[in-house]
């Protein structure tokens, strides 16, 4: 005991000093930090005040309208709970208006006063202010100051706070620190003793240190996975406080996948190469798919292989099938795989939009099941799984294999690729067993799909319908609180990984200004410039609740025939799938729909649906949003949907209102919106009424909250959380085949 307190009496002393020393530096750097952020802060207040101050100095108002018009802009203000008052100077350096909490001794600035950088720290004898200003201009010209005084009373509070955790942690530090000192001095002192008298004994060149260190090699390795496993989960946890952009993406795969390469597999491309006129121009298809995809590739190069399926698309390919893209800056390559027309038919149009998609949208659409379909779907997964290994370069790439198309392909690719860490990605609903229980090769279906590393869906609901399905169809252990399947091999982990946009969209760089977007979408359809405008943006699909959504308005105008001649719906659908008579059949009753209801309530100059059965490309779909009083998203069952994402993306006007259909799983992120049932006309009719008339102030409250949630969760921390899990994954596969036993090979079984 006398050796230990040798060395915690001076490590206690050592420590109590570093303590007094650091606690003055501590105290001053916290005042230093919050002094910059109340410096920002002031500058954010006098850029939001800016605009509504100007138009109250020059409009032609009497000293008593301007005045009271003065006192509702800056009361609205000083609400703040950190912000103690505030005052305005006028040109002539007196003050027009100051809160009576404004210090009597803090006075305007002489005109023509250099302007101040920084804030400046008024001491008093009930505490300290922060007080800054700003000049205010108009067209260049000096109105006049704004003197915005902070209250520091919480920075002192925190100071007090931040002493008082640093004697705690320090405390802490040295008790740790002296525990284990006087541990290793009394293990260290046996250990010694005891080494003298194997000496003694002539035992200790007996004995052989290799053994034991073989003994702890598998101990090391354990606490080695410990360690990154709790690394991983801080990142998890870190989320949060992370910005989501490209350069996120760059960093995950530069340090947590060590630049491993990534392979996105879909059966819609990015681009398609068309030839029009004599010309071959490059279109982007509207998907929801493409939307979310194609700004992660752009962020992490690499390859994405899809069907060629423009008639130009085999004209630009290399010897070997590839095009880089995109075409203004290419950053990544396309593997196009070439069907024949026979095989599109009966593995897209048949199995996977006749079968899968309807069985898994529950719209009441029948599903079809064909034996000659089933086998054309198996072939070209089968084809899909041989270009996926001929295009890797790696034994172990990172494949995301995206959506219903491709159910059988993780199992191909992980037979002939079995280090492979494969994500596939479910973007439709997953039904409940027994809708599932239709489908004539479940079983194989659900073997395909668990050859995935990491299997992902929008919501946990569609991820606890999959565990449902798995559990009463297939002889698997299901995990649900380590959320794995175990089925022919290694687990699959399922995650709900909701799927987003880019924020801010590309697009939106060249957009004019939203007023003129208005004027110019007004002008193009022959509207009056008061004429309300609502947007739906869908493909023709029996899915999205289309009609549903015109028997909303038709029941509005019914209920609310005032707003006859006053209201103009425009309907973007994207023909899709027009080979199959149930899309056939939508798209008679859409157009019998669209001009019954037209010709019962049009007046001169405004149908009340505007019908646009044509494909639209992404900046004229912006301009619309931009355009629009509101935007009906009516699906009868969906994934996500990303065409909600998408108005509220655009408008950074925080204007207009978003009416959300309860099926969709944007509905789960957005509750800001005016959520309804598609199924329930009065509803929907109540909910364009109620998007109409909102109070501009409610707009802007509502959209500021979604925006605020768009930006944070955007697409880049979709493929980011997948990414980091497959990092995870990767990193526990690479200490597992370290441990190895001697003499086993990679993958086999331990007896």
């Amino acid at each position: 005991m006398r050796l230990s307190l040798r060395f915690i009496v001076p490590l206690v002393l050592a420590l109590g000093a570093i303590a007094y020393g650091v606690a003055p530096l501590v105290d001053d750097l916290t005042l230093r930090w919050f002094v910059r952020d109340l410096d920002v802060r002031s500058k954010l207040v006098a850029n939001a005040v800016q605009e509504p101050l100007a138009e109250t100095m020059t409009a032609d108002l009497g000293p008593a309208a301007r005045q009271h018009r003065l006192e509702s802009v800056l009361g609205r203000i000083i609400q703040d709970e950190r912000l103690f008052a505030i005052g305005y100077c006028d040109a002539g350096g007196k003050f027009a208006y100051r809160t009576v909490t404004l210090p009597r001794n803090i006075a305007c600035r002489p005109p023509g006063s250099p302007a101040e950088e920084a804030g400046r720290v008024h001491h008093f004898s009930g505490g300290s202010l922060h007080v800054a200003t700003h000049p205010m201009t108009v067209d260049g010209t000096r109105m006049g100051e704004l003197v915005i005084a902070h209250d520091m009373s919480f920075i002192e509070r925190r100071s007090a706070d931040t002493k008082k955790y640093i004697f705690y942690l320090f405390t802490g530090i040295g008790a740790v620190i002296a525990l284990i000192t006087v541990v290793i001095a009394e293990l260290s002192w046996r250990g010694w003793v005891a080494g003298i008298k194997a000496l003694i004994r002539g035992q200790l060149l007996a004995q052989s240190p290799e053994p034991r260190a073989k003994e702890l090699k598998p101990i090391a390795r354990d606490l080695e996975a410990l360690v990154r496993d709790l690394e991983a989960e801080r990142r998890m946890r870190d989320e949060s406080q992370m910005t989501w952009v490209p350069e996120t993406l760059r960093t995950i795969l530069r340090e947590d996948l060590k630049g491993d390469e990534i392979l996105i597999v879909s059966n819609r491309e990015p681009y398609i190469h068309v030839r029009q006129g004599g010309r071959v121009d490059v279109l982007r298809p509207a998907s929801g798919l493409v939307t979310a995809l194609e700004p992660v590739m752009r962020a992490c190069s690499g390859t994405w292989i899809a069907h060629g399926a423009g008639n130009a698309d085999r004209e630009v390919v290399d010897q070997k099938d590839h095009v880089r893209v995109p075409p203004e800056n290419p950053s990544y390559q396309i593997r196009r795989v070439w069907l024949t027309k026979e095989e599109e038919a009966g593995y897209y149009y048949g199995f996977a939009n006749e079968g899968l998609w309807p069985l898994c949208h529950i719209a009441h659409t029948r599903p079809v099941f064909r034996a000659s379909d089933w086998e054309h779907y198996r072939a070209v997964n089968k084809r899909f799984a041989d270009t996926v290994v001929s295009e890797s370069r790696t034994p172990n790439p990172i494949v995301l294999v995206q959506d219903y198309h491709f159910a059988l392909l993780p199992r191909m690719i992980r037979e002939q690729l079995p280090e492979a860490t494969i994500i596939t990605f479910w973007h439709i609903p997953w039904p409940n067993p027994e809708a599932f229980g239709v489908c004539p090769w479940r079983a194989e279906l659900l073997d395909g799909m668990l050859g995935s590393s990491i299997l992902g869906f929008h919501t946990q609901f569609h991820c606890n319908n999959f565990f449902d399905t798995a559990d009463r169809y297939l002889e698997a252990r299901v995990d649900r609180e380590t959320f794995t399947i175990s089925y022919g091999g290694a687990p699959t982990e399922v995650h709900r990984y909701p799927i987003s946009i880019e924020w801010p969209l590309q697009g939106l760089a060249g957009q004019p200004p939203v007023p003129e977007c208005r004027r110019a979408i007004r002008e193009e359809l022959g509207l009056a410039p008061d004429v309300a405008l609502g947007v739906g943006v869908d493909r023709l699909d029996y899915t999205k609740g289309i009609l549903e959504r015109f028997a909303a308005i038709e029941r509005f105008l019914e209920m609310e025939p005032s707003w006859i001649g006053r209201l103009a719906f425009v309907q973007i659908a994207a023909p899709s799938r027009s080979s199959i008579d149930e899309y056939q059949s939508l798209d008679a009753r859409v157009r019998s729909a669209a001009q019954r209801i037209n010709d019962r309530f049009a007046s001169p100059g405004c149908k009340p649906i505007i019908l646009k059965i044509e494909h639209h490309d992404a900046g004229r779909v912006y301009t619309h949003y931009r355009a629009a009083d509101f935007c009906f998203v009516s699906s009868l069952h969906d994934g996500m949907n990303l065409v909600a994402k998408e108005f509220v993306a655009t408008r950074e006007d925080e204007r207009g209102v978003l009416i959300l259909s309860q099926f969709a799983g944007a509905a789960r992120e957005l509750p800001e919106a005016l959520i309804v049932n598609p199924y329930d006309t009065e509803q929907c009719a109540a909910a364009v009424r109620d998007a109409l008339t909102m109070a501009p102030d409610e707009q802007r409250a509502r959209m500021r909250s979604m925006r605020a949630l768009l930006q944070e969760f955007n697409v880049y921390r979709w493929a980011g959380r997948m990414l980091l899990d497959a990092a995870r994954m990767r990193n526990r596969r690479r200490l597992a085949t370290g441990m190895r036993l001697p003499g086993t090979t990679p993958g086999a079984p331990r007896t």
